[in-house]
């Protein structure tokens, strides 16, 4: 029993050891500069991926509008797309 009364305080050391090294991040080592800058361009990136993004769903949404309109224009597309009995003879 005393050899583990023993050992706990030295892993508690330890961890204390442990936490303080842990404790300097790279944000801490960076000077505020660099560190402004860095957020910055992260920032300008994030923007940059956004828009890119929007253009993208823009371009589909015209490709699709435009395939629509000359679907709409096609007399085969919607004679066969049509939900009326075409080929029925009524009269």
């Amino acid at each position: 029993m005393a050899k583990k009364d023993k050992y706990r305080p030295a892993s508690a050391q330890s961890n204390a050891q442990a936490k303080e090294e842990k404790a300097a991040t790279l944000k801490d080592l960076l000077r505020p500069d660099v560190l402004d800058k860095l957020k910055a361009t992260a920032q300008d990136l994030k923007s940059a991926e956004e828009k890119r993004q929007e253009d993208l769903r823009k371009q589909q949404e015209e490709a699709r509008k435009a395939e629509q309109k000359r679907l709409d224009n096609d007399f085969e597309y919607l004679l066969n797309n049509s939900k009326m009995d075409w080929r029925s003879n009524k009269g």
